[in-house]
């Protein structure tokens, strides 16, 4: 793979799509120290190995978010100029989202 300009926060899995299947990707999670949770594809010889299904769940629920995260306008257009600003809406608009799933 290719240098990497930035670090990447540690951590114990990676969770991606099929897109993202390729040995060296593969490789390269490893060497971080990191388990690859990432679905084979059907041409790929290794597609015979078993994938952690309880793991993977885990990425439909990010996606999810960030479905649902687009519907607010501000945010897919990113109106605010200032990186704080835009993080604080970020934040407001998540709490919006899951606040109701709380209240009960």
């Amino acid at each position: 793979m290719g240098k990497v300009w930035w670090s990447n926060p540690p951590s114990d899995f990676v969770i991606a799509d099929k897109g993202y299947d390729s040995q060296a990707f593969r490789n390269y999670i490893e060497e971080q120290g990191a388990t690859a949770v990432i679905p084979y594809r059907k041409n790929n010889r290794n597609s015979g190995k078993k994938l952690d299904k309880g793991l993977y769940r885990y990425r439909h629920l990010v996606e999810n978010a960030f479905a649902r995260i687009k519907h607010f306008r501000a945010i897919a257009t990113r109106y605010d100029k200032l990186a704080r600003n835009y993080a604080s809406t970020l934040a407001l608009a998540f709490v919006i989202i899951w606040l109701p799933m709380w209240v009960e």
